[in-house]
């Protein structure tokens, strides 16, 4: 009988097998079909001699086929070339059963894998950098066409909407310190300097560090989770295609939204973590209201208050720059979004608890 890429005859239960034509991967299903019809014979001559071309796909389809003939046949393989039987010896000792152990990173190439991913990090934060410094300069030369809705919008997320655990934050901060700090006063008699303690602490240090912290955890992620579901859906692109600028449509506003929203959340975070306070001392110090009041206008100046607002635009720009730089970083799948916000708010609370340290010294340094 004659095939496409087969023909045979059989007589007195001998097989005669002759293949033809190209066993290569683009045909290999069909040369599959064919050998799934061949006759049962208990000897079977096999002869490749008109064969015109192979590759892998075609060897493997020979062994598989042969181990199947050799189970109830003998099998005679005759015509092959020496680049055929090369090829056969080659993928017949191979165990495709087995697992391939991948290979083993040593110390070097994991030293050259972190190297170039740490490189091509910095550089594409400096390309966002520059397209940043760009959208800036656009706005300063159009300040008609700044978007005054979409910061109003975020405002109202980023700040209105985030005074519930802010507030909650700082006050028990408040309390917490003013506990902890009350437990070593009373042993000195100098209770009254709990208030000392709470009123300076909280507005210069304590608030605007946990109020950052905090909207780094919920406004900084929620950037990166929003710009990222655009990048997947391809809007970002399509933004592009149609001449918008994704700099100066989604994250300059929220950029300047964070920085006028969260010096307002560290205002009332100052008031709330000194009513923690006030409650403490209340509780475990036996000092009202009144007294507490009196002793922090006394001792509370408005600098301290004015060097922890410092903060609050500053940190609020690390944090919305962040968000946004790994917002456009996600790539093409649901799994990049988990990793890049996961990471946008481990970048977040580092930056900010770096800053806070700089402030610090600065504030040391200049005698504030």
């Amino acid at each position: 009988m004659k095939c496409i890429f087969l023909t045979y005859t059989i007589t007195n239960d001998r097989l005669a097998l002759h293949s033809q034509g190209e066993w290569r991967l683009h045909t290999v299903r069909q040369v599959a079909q064919e050998l799934e019809h061949l006759p049962r014979a208990s000897d079977i001559t096999w002869d490749f001699s008109g064969l015109e071309g192979f590759d892998s796909a075609g060897v493997l389809l020979f062994i598989d086929t042969l181990k199947r003939l050799e189970e109830g046949a003998t099998v005679h393989i005759v015509g092959y070339t020496p680049q055929q039987e090369a090829m056969y010896q080659l993928l017949h000792q191979t165990d495709t059963t087995s697992p391939i152990e991948p290979p083993r990173e040593g110390v070097v190439m994991r030293m050259g894998v972190e190297g170039v991913a740490l490189y091509q990090l910095w550089r594409d934060f400096f390309t966002f950098l520059g397209h940043l410094v760009m959208a800036w300069v656009q706005t300063l030369r159009h300040p008609r066409n700044f978007r005054f809705k979409e910061i109003v919008y975020h405002i109202h997320r980023s700040g209105l909407n985030a005074l519930l655990i802010t507030g909650l934050s700082a006050f028990l901060v408040g309390l917490v310190i003013a506990y902890q700090s009350g437990v070593q006063l009373e042993k000195f008699g100098a209770d009254l300097f709990i208030v000392d303690t709470v009123g300076i602490s909280i507005t210069r240090e304590l608030a605007p560090m946990i109020t950052a912290i905090v909207i780094a955890g919920r406004s900084g992620s929620a950037y990166t989770a929003e710009i990222g579901a655009m990048k997947i859906t391809e809007e970002i692109a399509a933004m592009r295609t149609m001449g918008f600028d994704p700099y100066y449509f989604l994250v300059i506003p929220r950029i300047v939204a964070l920085m006028v929203a969260l010096p307002l959340l560290i205002f009332f975070a100052d008031m709330m973590g000194i009513v923690g306070g006030m409650v403490a001392s209340k509780l475990q110090l036996g000092i009202s209201m009144g007294q507490f009041v009196d002793r922090l206008s006394e001792v509370l100046e408005v600098k301290h208050y004015l060097l922890g607002m410092i903060k609050g635009p500053v940190f609020a720009f690390l944090i919305a720059m962040i968000g946004c730089f790994r917002g456009l970083q996600v790539a093409h799948n649901t799994e990049s979004i988990g990793l890049h916000t996961t990471a946008s708010v481990v970048n977040g609370i580092f930056l900010v608890i770096a800053f806070d340290a700089l402030f610090s010294v600065l504030y040391t340094e200049l005698g504030l």
